[in-house]
């Protein structure tokens, strides 16, 4: 048996932490013959090194990044721990999986229960990263989401990269938005979402889990890397 290492950011956020627990419960319902384990690389414990010590002396083990890009935390966090064990993969990180646009397309919908105006904006609001693949991975999923809703769509970062959110959320005014409507590009509550809100969009929809969706994306990483 391959033993999955469902591995997070890690936040100090209750209700972040409550959203990961969830989808880590939703990812073990689809997976009733999998061993899954928590790890985290920053903020909480157990670190993933720790976790893959202990896993990979007793199994095959396939990280799972619960995260929605390439970025440090995967190209070295994960994979630096992930190098020390022979019997150990790293899977691909959940955001360009089809179904993450479907649940942000869901998650627009849910934040304007009024509906679409004629000109409404979306900002895609990403965490960021100074690692280019993460930008392309976040264009990727804005390519996605394009055809799903009815409003113009640019991208913005909390970080790293540019534009900023707050950039994106004024240029879409200027450019006659009579509405900005972020689109919550980040897996549960926490200091990224926090940027998110704070970047002076209309409305900001929540985060993408816990969503049996994002679970089953988790699958398929797990699926697709053994």
């Amino acid at each position: 048996m391959t033993t999955l290492v469902a591995c997070s950011h890690g936040t100090n956020d209750p209700a972040g932490q409550d959203a990961v627990r969830r989808l880590i419960d939703d990812v073990r319902g689809l997976l009733p013959g999998v061993r899954v384990v928590p790890a985290v690389v920053d903020v909480e414990e157990p670190q993933i090194g720790e976790v893959l010590a202990q896993e990979a002396s007793r199994d095959d083990v396939i990280v799972v990044p619960l995260l929605l890009s390439v970025g440090y935390h995967t190209a070295v966090d994960i994979s630096r721990a992930v190098r020390t064990h022979a019997n150990a993969r790293q899977a691909e990180p959940l955001g360009t999986h089809p179904l993450v646009a479907d649940v942000l397309a869901d998650r627009l919908s849910a934040a304007i229960p009024d509906g679409w105006l004629p000109r409404d904006h979306v900002v895609l609001a990403a965490a960021g990263s100074s690692d280019p693949a993460a930008s392309a991975d976040v264009e990727a999923v804005a390519t996605r989401l394009r055809p799903l809703i009815p409003a113009r769509l640019t991208v913005g970062y909390a970080s790293a990269s540019t534009p900023r959110i707050v950039d994106a959320v004024s240029a879409a005014r200027r450019d006659g938005a009579v509405r900005v409507i972020a689109a919550s590009h980040v897996l549960a509550p926490g200091f990224f979402a926090g940027l998110i809100r704070a970047a002076g969009a209309d409305v900001v929809s929540l985060p993408l889990a816990p969503d049996p969706r994002i679970a089953q994306v988790v699958a398929d990483r797990f699926h697709a890397a053994r």
